[in-house]
């Protein structure tokens, strides 16, 4: 066997810990942060080690038969305890600490357990592909191979029942990557239970005297490997999910960003756009914050009272917001549009030299939510649209 799945495997998994090893020197203090990186990092562990080159070149480096297989074992330990802490720091709570003690240190005995059994037990014979199998009516090697494999199965299906549970929660069911996170975890590590269970399927056989070894081989790697990958996509989801949104954002903040130009180029607030892609709906959302606050004495509170009621009403007469909650869409569709238009008369008059500001804008404060700022740039772009069809012809112009 080349062990090239094995391999790909582990480089992918090596891929996914560089991106994150920088967000670790700057929040090492963030358990979860730390959890996926163990998760990861264990992951690709297991795949490197069980790779058949790989145990072949531990086993004749060390001298030592089959020691290979132990490492692969805490390994795979670990990676279930990393699982486990990672959840746990998900789920927050003010048991989390707690929790993660409990999991970590229960771990750690099925660890010190493994590296005792082995050396107790002495395998001799090298075994490559089937060492579980092959040593399963060994004294205290079998043991060793049943204690991971419990733990293995503990942490997966304890993984999995969690996972699937809260996903069901009504308030992740608000949060799609957060949720679709849970049900990938919740399928991976139900799918990696199928490694356990088929090697503990194929040690039973042994033991009443029959051979399951393809069983214990092929069947299990086939979950293992399907089932790492999925949990570890999952772990990972949720930064995609962060990455995609601000992507997202960056694109939808640009009619608003446009109606800023002006002033942030005349007054020089523009800073240079980063190179890395993934800071670019931060770096938007930051410049368009600096033209706000540079015209904010421009807002007219009339005008965003008048704009407000006036789409307010509207939306109500044609039920326009749409949405599981009409009122709130069609409250927050008004408040964008108000926005729009204030911010774009105050573009204009702080353009014109001779303008001077209002005075009551302390009453009026700068739109800063990430969200609301999304909403406004979607309401100027409303605004353009319905311009431009304005200027082609009343027809197009009604169909808005």
């Amino acid at each position: 066997m080349s062990g090239a799945i094995n391999y790909l495997s582990c480089g992918l998994l090596w891929i996914a810990l560089l991106f994150r090893l920088p967000d670790l020197r700057r929040h090492w203090s963030e358990p979860s942060l730390r959890a996926i990186i163990a998760v990861l990092g264990f992951a690709s562990m297991c795949f490197l080690l069980g790779a058949p080159p790989t145990v072949a070149l531990i086993n004749s480096v060390t001298g030592t038969s089959n020691l290979a297989a132990p490492l692969t074992y805490a390994a795979i330990t670990a990676y279930s305890a990393s699982s486990l802490v990672l959840i746990a720091c998900w789920r927050g709570g003010p048991s989390i600490r707690r929790t993660a003690r409990n999991w970590i240190c229960s771990y750690a005995g099925v660890l010190i357990g493994i590296a005792v059994l082995f050396a107790v037990g002495n395998p001799a014979e090298e075994r490559r592909t089937d060492f579980d199998i092959y040593y399963a009516t060994t004294p205290w090697v079998a043991e060793m191979v049943v204690l991971y494999l419990l733990a293995h199965l503990t942490a997966a299906t304890v993984s999995a029942v969690w996972s699937l549970r809260w996903a069901r929660e009504p308030e992740v069911r608000r949060r799609p990557w957060l949720r679709a996170s849970l049900l990938t975890i919740g399928t991976g590590t139900a799918l990696s239970t199928g490694y356990s269970i088929s090697k503990l399927a194929a040690i039973a056989a042994r033991w009443s005297g029959q051979d399951w070894v393809t069983v214990g081989t092929s069947v299990s790697s086939l979950c293992a490997g399907l089932g790492a990958l999925l949990t570890v996509a999952g772990f990972l989801l949720p930064m995609a999910g962060h990455h995609l949104s601000a992507w997202a954002d960056f694109v939808r903040l640009a009619p608003l960003d446009a109606l800023l130009d002006p002033v942030l180029e005349d007054r020089a607030l523009r800073v240079e756009r980063p190179r890395s892609p993934l800071l670019w709906g931060t770096w938007r959302r930051s410049t368009i914050l600096n033209g706000l606050h540079e015209i904010e004495v421009f807002f007219d509170k009339a005008l965003y009272e008048q704009v407000h009621d006036a789409e307010l009403k509207r939306l109500r007469e044609t039920g326009g917001a749409g949405g599981p909650d009409p009122e709130d869409g069609a409250h927050g569709r008004a408040v964008a549009s108000a926005w729009a238009v204030t911010i774009t008369a105050a573009a204009r008059r702080s353009a014109q030299p001779s303008a001077g500001p209002f005075g009551d804008t302390a009453t009026l404060p700068l739109p800063r939510d990430p969200k609301a700022l999304v909403q406004i740039a979607d309401a100027v772009k409303r605004s353009e649209r319905r311009a431009r069809c304005l200027a082609a012809g009343p027809a197009r112009a009604g169909s808005l």
